[in-house]
Parts: structure tokens; C-alpha cells; sequence
């Protein structure tokens, strides 16, 4: 490639000393650490095995839809993904409610369905929540109280406190009196969708990083935004418009074999048939690939990243011939169904039908069952959920795995993430599963990607682009 526009195959450019940089991996912690690295002058390669940016937030084709391979979402408080957007020109795309609004239907009361809301008004926190917290139906009054004071005692952990790391979040709400539903129908409602964990497979540390930055640190820090066109509109399509404009060369379809530094501090980049140099190199690539790729002595324990373990996402697609869902999404109690978006516009859908997402996080138990089971599991509950699926006609159902969508949150997990620098002069990390403080979300990604471009930066001698300051300054 010599153009620096297509995008199939390894880049070819001669060398520039102190000023040439080779990113690996496509996803959104890559692409934000070539996007940041370009616009402080350096020339850049991007260099992705697929063929398509965006890596585990991504869109396909199925008939006349364009399908998500799963629902993703971000908070008004993650203010790197949304400096993301804006960068990429994609924010009008994925708009944020206006103030936080969650319906919660639960369907196991023996009564039949009934229908609470978790959303804020404007005022100060804590106050913001507090009256949608004293009329939440799914609780009884003493566990609205004790709800109350539980999260006034999380505001009041140090996040900084490494042993908060050590602990999980369920023994932690349980000794701060919570009972088990609770857990089922607030904690776990927030936190098994931002963590993927359940609260009792979940480090405290990372819990509370969630709920204080979410909930208790600005009123409008939780109110929810997602992408009302394809994900692959935003984080391929545009991505790879703002790259290329930005004079990033792109080689997709392009995978790594290894890296190595000779001795003139320079690094080599071997893919199939060709070799890429550089004065610095960013592994933006999931832990187990980065350990392959890893030269000796580059960590400390290398070995660490094999221990940082996965954890699945699971999402439930059923299109139906007629409108069964009213709201843009909600979630849900008293039924394996979790989080149900209305995706029908952004897919494309036309006809008159309606086409639902479920997104399942923490799916271990469904993860590996057929199509077959996963239907007659999550039908008869949408049923259960709305009363209006009873009439329609399912027209296709069809299911998406991710099987290593994040790394697990758990207990621990907090001092096997590396931090972007490696001990090797010019290489670096990136990956949501990095140390961020952050759980493994499209945050996190960004954030990581802003990392390992500012570390790379100082060592080229390059200043760092004042926009990058901005999703600081927000926050």
C-alpha cells in the first residue's frame, strides 16, 4: 500500500527516525492511540487482523438487517468515549437521554408484571435519586433505607485504597445490610450490565469505581446515551474516515507474527511477507495476544496477563412481524432477560415488524447453549415481559457470543492489569483490560488508548494534542 487509503494488506512507507509509530490492533483502544499519536505529527500505521475496525463493538449484515453484535451503551460520565465521538464526528449518532431513565418491569410477582423507573431529578447529589429511590417498587421500605446508607458508605470508600481491590462486592453490600433482593433488583440491575459480574464475583474496588462515578458524583453522571445507527457506522465507517484523514495508513486483514527492538532502539514489525519499522509500537490487542507477542523482558511477570481471565456477553436477537415494545429499552427482574433494547431502526428494519435485542451480560450459564434452547429459554419470558409479544409473530431469532468479551472483574484483578509503559523503550499497552480503573468498557478502551498514545508521545519528544485534555477537563 502506498496511497496511505487502501486498507487491505500491510502499509508500506520508508522510515521516518523519531516520528514513526506501528499500532496493533483496530479496536477502539487502537484506533484512539493512532488517532492521537497522528495528530501530534507522527506518521502512523494501524495494523488489524480483521477485515473491519472497532474490534468486540462491531456491526454485520444478516438479510436486510444490520445487526450489532451487541448492545453497547456509555454514561454521560465517560467522558473519553464521548471525546471519542466527538473526534471521530459521530456524537449527534449516539445521543444521551436527556436526564437518566431506566424502566424496570418485574415479572416474577405472583400478581403479575409490574413497572418501577430508576431515573433523576435535578438536584444536588445524593438527592437526585432519592425520590426515585423512596417510590422504587421492587424494594420494601427498610430496603430502600438501607439502600440509602449503603451508598453513602460507598461514597465514602478511597478508590485509591488497593485493598479495596482484594474484596468482593457482595460481601461487602451484605455486611452493609443488604439483602438479597437488594442485590437482585439494584446493585446487580447496574452492576452485572457495567462490570459483567454478578456483585459476589465482583473486585469492590472496580464496583465502586462504577457506582461513585455513575451514580454519586454529578447528577447527570449516569444518564445513559447509545448509538442509534449501526456500531459499525461509528467505529469502523467514521473511525476509519477520521484515521485516513489523519493520515493513518491502515493495513486490515493484517496479522501480526512478532515484534522485536534491534539495537539501535528501533522496533520491527513482522507481518506475512513484509516487515514494518518504527520508533515506537502499541499493542492494542487482548491479553493472551499481547503475551505472544510480548519480547523478553518487556514485563516483569508476563505471565500475570494468562491470569487476567474472561468473561462472557451473550445477546438474543428476536425480530417480530408487529411493534410488542414501546420504550426505546428496559430492564428486568424476575427472569433470566436482563436488558431489552428496540434496535429496529438502527437495523434497518422495515415492514412494519419490530426487532429486539436482549443483552445478557455474566451468561456463563448460556453462553454454550444451541439456538434451539436459547428459544425456548427467552421467548416464553418475553411473553412474561410483554404482553404483546403473545399476539406476534416471531419472525427470525437468532443468537450472537462473545465468549471473551471482557476481562472478569474479580477480586484481585486489579494488580494483574499493566500499566502502558513496558519495560522495553518504545512499546506499550493498550486494552480496555489495561490499568485504567476502569471496567472493561468502550471507557476503558478509549482511556487506555489516550494512555499508551501520551506515554509513546513523551519518549518520540512529541507534544501531546491540547484536545486531549478535554475529556479531562469535562470530567
Amino acid at each position: 500500500m502506498t496511497d496511505g487509503t487502501r486498507s487491505d494488506g500491510p502499509p508500506h512507507h520508508a522510515a521516518r527516525p523519531g516520528r514513526d509509530a506501528v499500532v496493533i490492533g483496530g479496536g477502539l483502544a487502537g484506533v484512539t492511540a493512532a488517532l492521537a499519536l497522528a495528530d501530534a505529527g507522527v506518521r502512523v500505521t494501524l495494523l488489524e487482523g480483521r477485515p473491519r475496525l472497532g474490534g468486540l463493538a462491531f456491526s454485520f449484515r444478516r438479510g436486510a438487517l444490520t445487526v450489532d453484535n451487541g448492545q453497547h451503551v456509555y454514561l454521560r460520565c465517560c467522558t473519553a468515549y464521548r471525546w471519542f465521538l466527538d473526534r471521530i464526528q459521530a456524537a449527534d449518532l449516539a445521543p444521551l437521554q436527556s436526564r437518566l431513565d431506566v424502566p424496570v418491569v418485574d415479572a416474577g410477582k405472583p400478581e403479575g408484571r409490574r413497572l418501577g423507573r430508576l431515573r433523576r431529578d435535578a438536584l444536588p447529589v445524593p438527592l437526585h435519586l432519592g425520590r426515585s429511590l423512596a417510590t422504587y417498587p421492587h424494594l420494601s421500605l427498610a430496603e430502600r433505607a438501607k439502600v440509602g446508607r449503603a451508598a453513602l458508605a460507598l461514597k465514602g470508600l478511597d478508590l485509591t485504597d488497593p485493598a479495596l481491590d482484594d474484596q468482593d462486592f457482595g460481601s461487602w453490600l451484605a455486611a452493609h445490610g443488604q439483602s438479597a433482593r437488594a442485590v437482585e433488583a439494584l446493585w446487580d440491575l447496574v452492576g452485572v450490565a457495567t462490570l459483567n459480574a454478578v456483585a459476589g464475583d465482583a473486585s469492590l474496588g472496580l464496583a465502586a469505581m462504577v457506582f461513585k462515578t455513575g451514580l454519586l458524583s454529578d447528577p447527570g453522571a449516569a444518564d445513559i446515551g447509545w448509538a442509534s445507527v449501526p456500531l459499525g457506522d461509528l467505529h469502523d465507517r467514521l473511525a476509519r474516515k477520521a484515521l485516513e484523514t489523519a493520515g493513518v495508513r491502515i493495513g486490515l486483514r493484517t496479522r501480526v507474527t512478532s515484534i522485536s527492538i534491534d539495537e539501535n532502539g528501533r522496533w520491527s514489525v513482522q507481518v506475512p511477507g513484509d516487515t514494518l519499522t518504527a520508533d515506537a509500537v502499541v499493542l492494542a490487542v487482548p491479553q493472551r495476544e499481547t503475551y505472544d507477542l510480548l519480547p523478553p523482558g518487556a514485563l516483569d511477570a508476563p505471565e500475570r496477563l494468562l491470569d487476567i481471565g474472561t468473561a462472557p456477553i451473550l445477546n438474543v436477537h428476536v425480530v417480530y412481524d408487529r411493534p410488542v415494545l414501546h420504550a426505546p429499552f428496559f430492564a428486568a427482574l424476575g427472569t433470566p432477560v436482563q436488558w431489552v433494547f428496540d434496535r429496529t431502526e438502527a437495523s434497518g428494519l422495515s415492514g412494519g415488524g419490530q426487532y429486539l435485542a436482549l443483552s445478557q451480560s455474566a451468561a456463563q450459564d448460556d453462553i454454550d447453549r444451541p439456538v434451539a434452547e436459547l428459544r425456548e429459554r427467552y421467548l416464553p419470558e418475553l411473553g412474561r415481559l410483554l404482553p404483546h409479544t403473545r399476539h406476534a409473530e416471531v419472525l427470525d431469532f437468532f443468537v450472537t457470543r462473545e465468549r471473551t468479551a471482557t476481562f472478569a472483574p474479580t477480586p484481585g484483578v486489579g494488580r494483574l492489569r499493566p500499566g502502558a509503559r513496558t519495560k522495553a523503550p518504545g512499546l506499550y499497552l493498550a486494552g480496555a483490560w489495561t490499568a485504567t480503573g476502569w471496567p472493561a468498557t468502550m471507557e476503558s478502551a478509549v482511556r487506555s488508548g489516550v494512555s499508551a498514545a501520551e506515554a509513546a508521545l513523551g519518549a518520540l519528544g512529541r507534544p501531546r494534542p491540547r484536545h486531549l485534555f478535554a475529556f479531562e477537563e469535562a470530567a
